[in-house]
């Protein structure tokens, strides 16, 4: 007789058999990190993209060091660089006659300096492979940002793809082997030929021709679950992301999660130092990207004299050290096993809060679902659980005493193949919701036992307990950084607290502001409230029947809620058709990919004869936009979003279309 686990994984094995990875694609893959490089005369000028106003005499970076570089890239264990050879304004960093406007035409090294060649040398100095990035549009030849290569003046178009393609052959043939190229918002120009002779082992981000995928936003973060297959269809669009992920899709693109260190700045200025990501921020991107089976693609942004600044290198070092502090010294290990249970056993009993699964994902992503458990006073008690894992997982979770720990694939289209299980204890580490391990202050405790921290520890079983007679008090909580939140739960010991607001602000100087407000907390409390971003909180209790007593203070991220973008009428005219013009500007502050809905005001799904997404006066190119179903569209806003920057969606209303309202939220 088949137990439950066998059944499904027999169940499935007459599925389709899952994707794989290319060798260029896994090779890739297993570099884990990888170190942006970008500078531009956009650096000179303290913007995020070139508007020419630089003169070229002024672009002398005289002191840049490229070993500097790759010794940073070293210090936090990135293992190739992605080098901006050129940006949208068109400025080449290689020495190429296809353009009046690059480094030779510059003073720099006299005028015979050639960035790239600096650097691919440096790489091969350091063991760093080198990926490149020209972007496909140019503002010199009237090929905007998110063109894709495709002029305004149609009559140039078969002028500049020859360009193009020769930029591209240039780098790709004189600076040694790449492992990546990089089309920036895909790519419309054919460039197909080139790749094949070239790049062939490369993998591409974006275009045609793509074999990884951009997650979608740039928050360095993937989704969960995060699936490297998806369907050959999606991926041929050029433009598919994190959200067309599919486990049993014909085609494997693994993703790549790119970021900036500078929030949100991806070119140097004097003051974007000032917005420097914490250790604590790029530790919750490495969980949320490498840890969950993608690559890190971390940015790096050398000044004016072509130096990674000082103060980025620290952060670097200690991010560095941070990652191998945690991950260097597992508790009990497990590699190279087959099937669906690996069991480890401890020298002793101990604390875990971390669980690690690779799987050989050489042969596809196999494991579906699984859950590890530890042996807790000799019953199997579970610590986390999960679908996706790829080539990484890593689960945080409240520290556990365990005697043993195991983990069980639950489901699986075929036999499991486990290239390593560890379980940890990562001291100062805390899972689940944003108040955890934060530092925590009170207005008043009762005693050492009943401390305000005590409400923030992760543990149901104890308790931040106030004085007798105390009848108005506070709780407060620093998130480390400031984060986005709009759920809040609670668990209170009895029904004391009457009234109560949930507060926010940045920083001590500023007034707390109220993002919501309640009467009772109970002992199962939980609110959604519109999201606030903030780094201090503060759970104000105004009113209580007794000295109040709280279990857990917990405050969880946002769930994206719809905005209202545009309206429609069209009752007077029941016989016309409607056409929408739908400024999104407002609503896309930065790339990601952003879902628009068209709700009618009887509930009917309004029939739409023609949509077309317009960046900067210009159609989007293929792939950008997709039709969900419904009355839903899929924007993918792959480029910069500066303030000159506009997203118009247009849209053609059928006759007898109604009236209601366009929504728009952010996707990922």
């Amino acid at each position: 007789m088949l137990t439950p686990a066998l059944y499904v994984l027999c169940a499935l094995c007459a599925g389709p058999q899952p994707a794989v990875p290319s060798p260029a694609q896994y090779a890739w893959h297993e570099q884990e990190r990888l170190m942006f490089v970008c500078i531009d005369p956009a650096t000179w000028q303290g913007r995020e993209y070139d508007n020419h106003s630089t003169p070229l005499s002024d672009i002398n970076p005289e002191i840049l060091d490229a070993d500097q570089w790759c010794r940073a890239a070293k210090l936090w264990g990135a293992k190739q660089i992605l080098f901006v050879a050129k940006h949208t304004g068109g400025f080449c960093w290689w020495r190429t006659d296809t353009t009046g406007y690059g480094i030779k035409d510059t003073p720099w090294r006299g005028g015979g300096g050639d960035v790239l060649a600096e650097l691919a040398e440096a790489c091969r100095r350091h063991g760093l492979n080198l990926g490149i990035y020209v972007y496909p549009g140019d503002d010199t030849w009237g090929a905007p940002m998110g063109s894709g290569g495709r002029t305004g003046d149609p009559a140039k178009q078969e002028a500049y793809n020859a360009v193009y393609r020769q930029q591209l052959t240039e780098v790709l043939t004189r600076y040694g082997s790449m492992t990546e190229v990089w089309f920036d918002g895909s790519c419309v120009i054919d460039v197909a030929d080139i790749l094949a002779e070239h790049a062939k082992d490369a993998v591409i981000f974006q275009g045609p021709q793509a074999t990884i995928r951009w997650p979608g936003t740039e928050s360095g973060k993937l989704p969960y679950p995060a699936w490297n297959s998806l369907k050959s269809a999606d991926l041929k669009s050029g433009g598919a992301t994190a959200v067309h992920g599919d486990p049993d899709g014909d085609a494997w693109a693994p993703l790549e999660a790119d970021t900036t260190l500078y929030d949100h700045f991806w070119f140097w200025a004097a003051k974007n130092e000032a917005h420097r990501k914490s250790l604590a921020e790029l530790m919750d991107i490495y969980y949320k990207s490498a840890g969950r089976g993608g690559v890190l693609l971390l940015n790096s942004t050398p000044n004016t004299d072509g130096l990674i600044p000082e103060g980025d290198l620290k952060l670097y070092e200690a991010f560095g050290k941070e990652i191998e502090r945690r991950f260097a010294n597992p508790l009990a290990e497990a590699a190279d096993r087959t099937g669906m249970t690996v069991e480890l056993e401890l020298p002793q009993p101990a604390l875990v809060n971390h669980a690690v699964i690779m799987e050989d994902y050489r042969q596809g992503e196999r494991i579906r679902g699984y859950v590890v458990e530890g042996l807790v006073n000799g019953e199997w008690a579970r610590l986390c659980d999960g679908s996706s894992v790829g080539r990484k997982k890593i689960d945080v979770f409240r520290p556990v005493l365990v005697e043993k720990a195991r983990l069980r694939v639950i489901v699986a289209p075929a036999e499991p193949i486990i290239r390593h299980f560890a379980v940890y204890y990562v001291d100062g580490v805390f899972g689940g919701s944003l108040t955890s391990g934060r530092e925590t202050t009170a207005s008043a405790f009762h005693s050492n036992p009943y401390a305000a921290d005590r409400a923030t520890d992760n543990d149901p079983d104890t308790r931040w307990g106030t004085p007798d007679g105390t009848t108005a008090c506070w709780l407060e909580v620093d998130l480390g950084a400031s984060v986005r939140f709009g759920r809040m739960t609670a668990a209170e010991l009895a029904d004391c607290v009457q009234a109560f607001s949930l507060e926010y602000r940045d920083d001590s100087d500023s007034p707390w502001k109220a993002a919501h407000t309640g009467t009772t907390l109970g002992e199962n409390y939980q609110a959604d409230f519109t999201p606030v971003t903030a780094r201090h909180v503060r759970l104000n209790i105004t009113e209580a029947s007794g000295p109040p007593t709280i279990w857990e203070f917990n405050l969880h991220a946002a769930d994206a809620l719809w905005e209202e973008c545009a309206s429609w009428d069209g009752t007077a005219q029941p016989d016309a058709p409607l056409t929408l013009a739908v400024d999104l500007s407002r609503h896309i502050p930065r790339p990601g990919q952003y879902e628009v809905r068209l709700q009618r005001a009887d509930g009917a799904v309004p029939e739409v004869a023609r949509v077309e997404l317009l960046y900067e006066g210009s159609t989007a190119t293929p792939g950008l936009l997709s039709d969900l179903g419904g009355g839903a569209f899929n924007v993918n806003r792959t480029a910069q979003v500066t303030k000159e920057t506009r997203s118009v969606l247009v849209l053609d209303l059928t006759p007898g279309c109604g009236r209601g309202a366009v929504l728009v939220r952010p996707r990922l």
